[in-house]
């Protein structure tokens, strides 16, 4: 795709987003597994339903602009998601091993907060005011996820961790 216009940036930004969903659909059973606390492997849990709303959002208003959802993969999720793995494996003790992979959720948290608030701007900006207000929520939905990261982070597993 051959991105001249804003809206073809749109496009392919939706497109980048839906596949990064989509690979973290994949890996946040992985990481509740890998959780020993409770409260983080269930926090990874209901992440994962609230994902898979994101990617049905984003396929809502690619369908909407009359567009498939194929693109290309993602690289920075893909690489963002391998660090988390390597996490997982790495050997630590179990409360360390949850305070890491806080901190690999958040790296992925942050990723989405850039990628959904460059898109609602493009959709404002082109006029798409039922795809900026999904965009906008998806985007609340992730910022309140990375504070509920930051909290557990700051209140339990690293404190459990030291």
């Amino acid at each position: 795709m051959q991105l001249e216009t804003l809206k073809d940036l749109y496009i392919h930004e939706l497109k980048d987003l839906h596949n990064a969903e989509k690979q973290l659909t994949k890996a946040l059973p992985k990481m509740a597994k890998a959780a020993s606390n409770e409260q983080l492997a269930k926090g990874f849990k209901d992440h994962l339903e609230q994902t898979e709303e994101h990617v049905n959002r984003l396929e809502r208003i690619l369908e909407s602009l009359d567009q498939s959802t194929r693109g290309r993969k993602c690289k920075g999720m893909e690489g963002l998601i391998e660090e988390g793995s390597e996490m997982i494996e790495e050997d630590a003790e179990d409360e360390v091993r949850d305070a890491g992979l806080i901190a690999a959720a958040q790296r992925v948290e942050h990723y989405e907060i850039a990628g959904y608030g460059c898109v609602r701007t493009y959709a404002e900006l082109l006029g798409d005011n039922k795809g900026a207000e999904l965009l906008q929520q998806t985007l609340d939905e992730e910022g309140a996820t990375d504070k509920k990261l930051t909290e557990l982070a700051k209140t339990l597993i690293n404190i459990r961790a030291q």
